[in-house]
């Protein structure tokens, strides 16, 4: 089976957990058996390969996300990079032709498409197996899953089929409606557009070259930033005469907001925080180390991270975004390829930060010119170079480097460390990459 997840958006709507590095689908919030966590891309991920552990897994994303992905998924998941936004129609175009072009795949074998956050269960991926056996047929070239609604929610379109039965042809669709719409199209037999269908290779490929000029996988992204920005479903889905739809009734739920996201947890607390008897339905998730302390409270969520500190009813917390647009801070806690970073303290001339170096990873060879830098080692080994100088590191050790000075450091174990940068410009585009020889 061939999946290309989308994983696109900044999560606004669950600060301060998510921020413009920091997706929803990254936050690591459910339990798994071993009692440690994992977070919505995680656990997409394992159950695919839990379904099919043959399945060939594409995520299509941002540049900005990349680190997350692979600090999460390791180095082996296949990425199809967007070079900047251009709404949903590109992105599969270009996750497409990297299939075509880059993975190899016959133009003949069916793609399955779905967002990367929702959460499901086992018998989604069952589906998902259904839906690519049904888009091999060729009965239709768009085979779509259709959600069966649990209530009139204006969120979704709504696609409405021909019949009842499991697989019919599509008559037509619906944009996202007001509620008394929503419960006349559900009176209609309509189901949720939930993003998740199922077509042949080359299918996908002749609508690109329809609508865009290129030759291959690379000449699209080349000419990446010039495409229009339109939606999949207004570009080829409302278009498209042969459609079908596959029903699914099982556990499928959109984690886009706090209200939703807390009916999915399995768990009131994550992190440290204290209840009294007195709660009701409240979700303490607490990134910080300090305790949190609830009494008395119904229907709240309390979230808090290095990035901030939400209390909100949890009805209200949909309504989060404008108030996040607001906020105009700096980023204090991200994933990279190589470990995360934790921003302890910030003052006029200096930044002093928590890294976590993965073992077998590194900092890239570099030197800044508006600030000196002072590594202090608090657990694992490693290994620094200084201006070409090798030197081993280990609990204990301090590091000092000035202006100008070229460095890195690579783990040997997982190392932590931290990061005192001085100065009176500092700044994240003060860093200039040289290859170490």
């Amino acid at each position: 089976m061939n999946i290309v997840l989308l994983s696109g958006g900044s999560g606004k709507r669950l600060w301060p957990l998510s921020n413009d590095i920091r997706s929803k689908q990254f936050i690591k919030i459910f339990e798994k058996e071993d009692g440690t966590y994992e977070s919505m891309v995680q656990r997409m991920y394992r159950q695919i390969k839990k379904s099919d552990p043959e399945a060939t897994v594409t995520i299509a994303t941002s540049r900005n996300q990349i680190s997350a992905i692979h600090n999460q998924l390791g180095e082996d998941v296949h990425i199809s990079l967007e070079p900047c936004r251009r709404d949903t129609f590109p992105a599969i175009a270009l996750a497409t032709a990297y299939l075509a072009d880059v993975r190899g795949i016959d133009p003949e074998e069916p793609v399955v498409v779905c967002p990367v956050d929702p959460y499901v269960e086992d018998d989604y991926f069952e589906a998902l197996k259904a839906l690519c056996e049904q888009a091999k047929k060729g009965e239709a070239n768009l085979v779509l899953m259709g959600i069966e609604p649990t209530y009139p929610s204006e969120k979704y379109g709504y696609i409405i089929p021909e019949n009842n039965s499991n697989t019919a042809d599509v008559r037509t669709f619906r944009e996202k409606p007001s509620a008394d719409a929503a419960q006349e199209y559900i009176a209609q037999g309509a189901l949720w557009n939930g993003g998740v269908f199922a077509y042949k290779l080359k299918y996908v490929l002749e609508k690109a070259h329809e609508r865009m000029d290129f030759t291959d996988y690379e000449d699209l992204f080349s000419k990446y930033d010039s495409l229009a920005k339109i939606s999949f479903d207004y570009a080829v889905v409302e278009k498209e005469p042969r459609i079908q739809v596959m029903r699914f009734g099982g556990q499928w739920k959109d984690l886009g907001t706090w209200n939703t996201l807390t009916e999915a947890m399995e768990e009131s607390c994550v992190g440290e925080g204290i209840m009294n008897e007195t709660c009701e339905n409240v979700h303490i998730i607490n990134e910080l180390g300090l305790p949190v302390l609830a009494m008395g409270l119904q229907d709240v969520v309390i979230s808090a991270s290095p990035d901030g500190i939400l209390v909100s009813d949890k009805e209200q917390s949909s309504y989060i975004k404008p108030f996040v647009d607001k906020i105009d801070n700096q980023i204090m806690f991200a994933e990279k390829s190589w470990g995360s970073f934790r921003v302890l303290d910030v003052e006029t001339e200096s930044l002093t930060i928590k890294v976590t170096l993965n073992e077998g990873h590194s900092m890239n060879y570099h030197s800044h010119k508006n600030r000196d830098e002072v590594w202090i080692v608090i657990s694992g080994r490693g290994k620094t170079v200084v201006d070409g100088m090798e030197q081993q590191v280990e609990a204990g050790d301090v590091i000092t480097m000035q202006v100008g000075c070229r460095h890195m450091i690579l783990a040997e174990t997982e190392l932590k460390l931290v990061e005192v940068q001085l100065g009176k410009e500092i700044s994240v585009h003060d860093k200039q990459k040289f290859s170490l020889e």
